[in-house]
């Protein structure tokens, strides 16, 4: 039966990359190769598998982002990057976290956060944080502005969606992020649009977070009462009432450039 192998049949090799080798015999007249290459390959395919399974989790993770519609600005915002230096910054950030952590409840109950601030003062950044927890869920980010519109482009008769099925889709979304709420013209219109989506999220229990640059009062005022009644139930008032981050930024930057330009005791010999 010379198709067995033979523990003991070995008999010395070469290989031209790693020089002397004991090969073993298999199988027959099958002979084992290098092991170190045989280990090279092992380990290249092993890489292979894993920067295709790597490939496969960033492609799916781009296509949740996409789907989410978070803001390429906003991409990669956490919650541990977000600037908390002030105890009201801090509380803030601990509601933010809270809220992604204890979603599944928050979900349930349908309850709902509403970020209210000046420009410039992080709303979008844990806003954005909040969603990217929760990125396998159905989750989206959209303006208030671009909500309205998407709504109004429904009523084109060109249109591949009626104005049903847009309202569906935001309506039925485990969490809708909408920014910018309060810098429209706060028309009948506008209020009647905004109303029919965050009233249908109300009545299935579903979780709204809302971002806007207005006080409660003005709030109130854009949104209309029936709106303002909706979220009072079911959404926690969180004031971001601090300067702005871009501002300081500005400053910063202004004053590096300023340190960065001293000029020479003979710049200007010789200048007329």
């Amino acid at each position: 039966m010379d198709h067995l192998p033979n523990p003991a049949a070995v008999r010395p090799a070469m290989c031209p990359e790693h020089g002397d080798f004991e090969s073993r015999n298999i199988i027959s007249r099958i002979w084992s190769k290098c092991p170190t290459c045989e280990s090279v390959a092992r380990q290249a395919q092993e890489d292979r598998e894993e920067a295709s399974k790597q490939a496969d989790v960033e492609r799916r993770h781009a296509e949740r982002l996409h789907f989410a519609r978070v803001p390429a600005r906003f991409i990669g915002r956490t919650f541990e990057s977000f600037k908390a230096d002030t105890e009201a910054q801090k509380h803030a950030q601990a509601i933010a976290r809270d809220f992604a952590e204890q979603f599944a409840d928050n979900r349930k109950h349908g309850r709902g956060l509403i970020f209210s601030g000046l420009p410039g003062t992080g709303k979008s950044h844990l806003a954005a944080a909040i969603l990217q927890t929760m990125l396998k869920r159905d989750v989206c980010y959209v303006t208030c502005l671009d909500m309205i519109r998407e709504v109004r482009g429904a009523w084109r008769k060109d249109s591949d969606r009626s104005e049903l099925e847009v309202l569906g889709t935001l309506g039925g979304l485990d969490l809708l992020v909408i920014d910018e709420v309060g810098v429209q013209y706060g028309t009948e219109g506008e209020q009647t649009i905004i109303f029919d989506v965050l009233d249908r999220r109300y009545r299935d229990v579903l979780p709204t977070v809302i971002l806007t640059n207005q006080d409660k009062a003005g709030f109130k005022t854009f949104i209309g009462e029936r709106t303002f009644d909706r979220l009072t139930e079911t959404c926690r008032w969180v004031p971001f009432d601090w300067s702005s981050y871009r501002a300081q930024a500005r400053k910063d930057d202004n004053a590096e450039s300023r340190e960065a330009f001293v000029p020479r005791s003979d710049m200007w010999q010789g200048a007329v």
